[in-house]
C-alpha cells in the first residue's frame, strides 16, 4: 500500500530536519481558523479555565468546544468500558500523560468517591492543571519513569494516545512502571495506533507492521505529538504478557485500539 501524500511529506520533513517547524506553522494556521468558533465560546463561557492554545494544541486540538465536551464524552466512554471490569467503582485513579485535563477533570463528577491523580512530563500542563483543576493530584514525571508513586497505588491507570508518541525503549520501560503502581487485580487502559492506521504508513513501515515490529516515525522530539508510534496487535500482545488481556477494541478507520489488562493477583503466601 502506497502512502498518502501527507504522510510521504512528513517522512520528508523529519529527513531534513524541518517537521517541528512546520508543525508550528500548521499550529497558527490553525489558530487563525478556530478563532471565530473559540471566541464564540470563550465569550459565551467566560468563567470555564480553557489552557493556553499551545497547550490544548499539542495535546488535542485546538478546539474549546471540543476539549470541553468532547473531554467529558471521552471520560464517560473511558468509565463506560472500564468500570464492568472493575466489579466497583475504582477508588484511586491515574491519568498518565494527562496534559492540560481534558479528561481527568470530568471525573471527579462522574465518579466523585475515588482519588484522582495525573502525571505529564509538560511542566506547563501540569503547572496549569494545579493552578485550574483543584481536588486533584497532579505531578510532573520524567520522560522515562520513574514516577514518584509507591508500588500497588493505583484500582486504575488509563494512557490516552500516550504511547503513540514514544520509542520502543520507552515502550519497555513504562510497561514495567505501570505495572509497578498498579495494585494486584488493578486495571491498565491504553489506545494504541492499530491496523486501522496502516494507510498511514510508508512501504517499508507497513512491511516491519506486517512483521509484527513496532513502527516508530521519530526525527523529532520524542513526546511529542508528531513523534509517532505504530502498534500491531501481535506484538502488544508480547510486549503486554505479564498483565491479563481483558478486551482488546479495534479501532475504525483512523480511530486508536483500545485495550483493557488487568495485573495479575499478587501470590497467595
Amino acid at each position: 500500500m502506497k502512502s498518502n501524500w501527507k504522510s510521504r511529506i512528513s517522512i520528508w520533513l523529519r529527513k531534513v530536519r524541518l517537521i517541528r517547524f512546520f508543525d508550528r506553522i500548521r499550529y497558527y494556521l490553525v489558530k487563525v481558523r478556530k478563532w471565530p468558533a473559540n471566541h464564540a465560546f470563550r465569550t459565551e463561557h467566560p468563567d470555564i479555565p480553557l489552557p493556553p492554545d499551545y497547550l490544548m494544541y499539542e495535546s488535542f486540538q485546538l478546539d474549546y468546544y471540543h476539549y470541553l465536551i468532547n473531554g467529558r464524552k471521552t471520560a464517560e466512554w473511558l468509565l463506560g468500558l472500564v468500570v464492568p471490569h472493575t466489579g466497583v467503582s475504582p477508588g484511586s485513579i491515574l491519568d498518565w500523560g494527562c496534559g492540560p485535563g481534558r479528561i481527568i477533570r470530568h471525573l471527579p463528577d462522574l465518579i466523585p468517591g475515588a482519588t484522582y491523580y495525573g502525571t505529564d512530563y509538560n511542566p506547563l500542563s501540569i503547572q496549569w492543571c494545579r493552578q485550574y483543576l483543584p481536588g486533584i493530584s497532579f505531578s510532573l514525571n520524567r520522560l522515562l519513569p520513574p514516577m514518584d508513586f509507591k508500588d500497588h497505588t493505583f484500582d486504575l491507570v488509563y494512557g490516552i494516545s500516550v504511547f503513540t508518541h514514544l520509542s520502543e525503549m520507552a515502550h519497555q520501560v513504562w510497561i514495567e512502571e505501570l505495572n509497578r503502581v498498579l495494585k494486584p487485580g488493578g486495571i491498565l487502559f491504553l489506545t494504541l495506533h492499530g491496523d486501522s492506521f496502516i494507510e498511514k504508513m510508508n512501504t517499508i513501515e507497513l512491511q516491519q507492521f506486517n512483521q509484527a515490529k513496532l513502527v516508530v516515525r521519530g526525527q523529532v522530539k520524542e513526546g511529542h505529538r508528531i513523534f509517532t508510534a505504530f502498534h500491531p496487535e501481535k506484538w502488544v500482545r508480547e510486549w503486554t504478557r505479564k498483565l491479563i488481556l481483558l478486551e482488546h477494541l479495534p479501532g475504525k478507520t483512523l480511530e486508536q485500539d483500545v485495550w483493557i489488562w488487568r495485573k495479575r493477583p499478587a501470590p497467595e503466601k
